[in-house]
């Protein structure tokens, strides 16, 4: 765009899209610092909007920038106000997390919908590679993937996610930031792989064994799994040290992934 072309006027937010968009350049600065860029990183910013942390992703020379923005007017008006940008128009719900290359080192970041922020973190952690991620999502939601063992937002979205990265609660964002306003509380996390994570038939044994678990999250091991009619349901837990009368809310996300590497997988369907 030439200097005496003027930016047309974003379209308003759509609802149905759940757009909310960030316009205080102060949260934006901060949210691109935490993925530490250096020159010559890949950033794939999912929903990148009205373009918030646009020009701060830019700023650090990125080897690549790759929008992935399913709203056509926003990706369009993107590609206008930011010749660089690289911009994918699609659902984040259906990109190919696999494509990216653990050796062109990926960073991602972005403000997630806060209706496909869970789902969407589950995939990204278990199909993707990357070197960093930071995501914005709304505060339940963060506290959920960031929460350790023994308390009511640990679950099987925690474990699972844990499994696969470590998590860092990083700040809180009030929602005077953004237009329209929310009506909740949004936080920002950052996310590093974790080596090795599951790979191949660990990811659906994980994730069947804590859907099993959590289901009935205040009953005990034992009787869980004794409910399923789990044979030697007793001597699995026996193996792995942990105690029948444990419930899974007490359980480290590493030891689930443990005992689904035990448990039938004819049990866990």
């Amino acid at each position: 765009m030439s200097s005496h072309e003027q930016p047309q006027p974003f379209a308003p937010a759509k609802r149905s899209l759940g757009q909310n968009f960030l316009v205080d350049p102060n949260v934006s600065r901060k949210i691109v610092e935490a993925l530490d860029l250096a020159p010559g990183d890949n950033v794939l910013e999912i929903g990148p909007g009205r373009g918030a942390l646009t020009e701060h992703i830019l700023a650090r020379t990125p080897g690549r920038y790759v929008a992935l923005e399913k709203d056509e007017a926003l990706a369009s008006e993107l590609e206008r106000r930011n010749p660089l940008a690289e911009v994918v128009r699609g659902d984040a719900m259906r990109f190919d997390w696999a494509s990216l290359a653990s050796g062109e080192r990926w960073k991602i970041v972005g403000n997630l919908p806060y209706n496909i922020a869970s789902p969407l973190i589950w995939d990204i952690v278990s199909r993707s590679e990357f070197s960093q991620a930071v995501f914005m999502v709304q505060l339940e939601a963060g506290q959920r993937v960031a929460a350790g063992p023994g308390g009511k937002t640990y679950g099987a979205l925690s474990a699972f996610v844990q499994n696969f990265a470590t998590v860092e609660f990083l700040f809180k964002v009030p929602p005077q930031v953004f237009r329209p306003q929310p009506k909740v509380t949004s936080a920002v996390l950052r996310f590093f792989l974790r080596t090795p994570r599951p790979t191949g038939e660990e990811v659906s044994r994980l994730a069947a064994t804590l859907r099993l678990c959590f289901q009935q999250r205040r009953k005990q091991l034992g009787t869980i799994l004794k409910s399923k009619g789990i044979p030697d349901y007793v001597g699995v837990l026996r193996a792995l040290d942990i105690d029948q009368m444990q419930r899974p809310e007490t359980l480290a996300p590493e030891r689930f992934l443990s005992m689904a590497k035990l448990l039938p997988i004819d049990f866990l369907a």
